[in-house]
Order: structure tokens, then sequence, then C-alpha cells
């Protein structure tokens, strides 16, 4: 074992940092939770990450997303998590995919290759598609509820979609989720209720948006890390059976 992996291995043991290795990781959406959620991979062992993200790194960004630096503003986030990953464990093997993913793109990936698949998208349609698509494969799947306009890192939980409550986007989620006949769906929600945001309306207009959330520099990271963890002791810590854990 690698000295870097060394500390990991004392808790999760050899045998789960080789399913580690040779596991291969979808990350979908690499904004303030999805950049937190690959760096955790990264750090934890995961030896292969197909990163899906069709944004630039911006000067909004900054606030909260890990892979926001000024050296990488204009870049793609794909390519900013690609060589962040590099630089973290030169041995993952990372691909790249500069797509928005709905589900007229969806058939660039084969969802039976992946051991696991992270949501981190922020357009129910997309959340949607990606669940049944994962759920037809019959692979692991965890999804991000909303993280935007919180300030309360603590609130977060990880439950079954069935167990939610307090969160709009979960609430839309379980109901759309049961009208395609699919009744469970781990994810990390917060219980916190949504806050208003202020100042929004200039930004939004020059956008074309109805709305902008307002958003902080330790919120979307905490669910990310939270998404993560559940990823490296899944893999880790469960004997699988074929694609199921």
């Amino acid at each position: 074992m690698k000295e870097q992996f060394f500390r990991t291995e004392m808790l999760l043991g050899a045998a789960a940092m080789e399913r580690l290795q040779k596991a291969r990781v979808a990350v979908f959406g690499l904004g303030g939770v999805g950049g937190y959620v690959v760096e955790a991979l990264a750090r934890g062992g995961i030896g292969q990450l197909d990163l899906v993200d069709n944004d630039t790194v911006s000067l909004s960004n900054l606030n909260r997303q890990i892979l926001a630096t000024h050296s990488t503003v204009g870049m793609a986030k794909t390519e900013a998590a690609r060589r962040r990953v590099q630089d973290i464990n030169p041995d993952c093997a990372v691909r790249t995919y500069n797509i928005f993913y709905t589900p007229e793109t969806a058939d660039a990936f084969d969802f039976r290759e992946y051991d696991y698949i992270v949501d981190a998208i922020d357009t129910v349609t997309g959340k949607l598609h990606l669940v049944e698509r994962a759920s037809a494969a019959g692979t692991p799947i965890i999804s991000c509820m909303g993280t935007g306009n919180k300030l309360d890192a603590s609130a977060f939980q990880v439950a079954d979609i069935s167990k939610t409550s307090m969160c709009p986007l979960a609430r839309v989620m379980r109901k759309e989720l049961g009208k395609r006949g699919i009744k469970h769906l781990k994810v990390v929600y917060s219980q916190e209720e949504v806050m208003t945001p202020r100042g929004w309306e200039e930004e939004a207009a020059e956008l074309g948006r109805r709305q902008i959330p307002g958003s902080v520099s330790f919120v979307p990271g905490a669910a990310g890390l939270i998404l993560a963890g559940e990823v490296l002791k899944d893999i880790g810590l469960r004997e699988r059976k074929g694609k199921a854990l």
C-alpha cells in the first residue's frame, strides 16, 4: 500500500483499499457539491473517475467551489478537476466529458461500466433520468438534493428518498420517481428550511434566469464530502454481489 493511503487503510483495511483502487465511479456535476465529491474520492483511493460537466470556471464560483481558483477561471471544470485529481493521485485514471447531462446526451454513457454513480447536477429532468438509467443498469447511485439558500452544514442527512422531509427538491424527486415506479433512492439532503436570498434580481436578468440561489463556502462542500464518504464506505466496506451493494 502506498504511503499516501496508509491512514485510510488503517481504518478500512487492505481488502477495502484494493476494491477502491479497482472501482470506477462517475460524478455528474462538478460544481459546489461535485467538486468536493471528486476531491474526496481521489484522496480516498478510487482508481477510475469519470467526470461530467459542460461548464467553465467563473469568478462567481470562487466563493464555494473547490475547483475554482483565479488560475482556473475560464477553464473547463472537467479539465480543472482532471488536473487536480492527477496531482493528488497520478495513478487514478480520469475520463472527462464536457457534456450537459440530459436524456438527449445519456447515450454517451454505459451505466453498466460503473461501480457507483454520484448525481451532483441541479436539473430535475437530468437527475430523474440519471436515476432511471442507473436503476435499469443495476448500478448504485447516490443523489444530492438542494444545497442552495442554506447556511447550516450540520443539517445534512443520508436517507432514502422516501424518508426525506423539508427539502423542496427531495419532495419533487420523490413524487416524480414514484410515477416512474422507483420507490427508493439514497440521497443526501438538508432538513434546514430554505432561506430567501436577496439582491439576485439584476444578475438574474443579465443571465436570463428566473432566480439565482445564494450559496456559501461551507454548505455545498459539506454535502459533497458526505456523498463521497458514502460512496467510499459502500464500495470499500460492503461485499459486492455483481453490481449490487
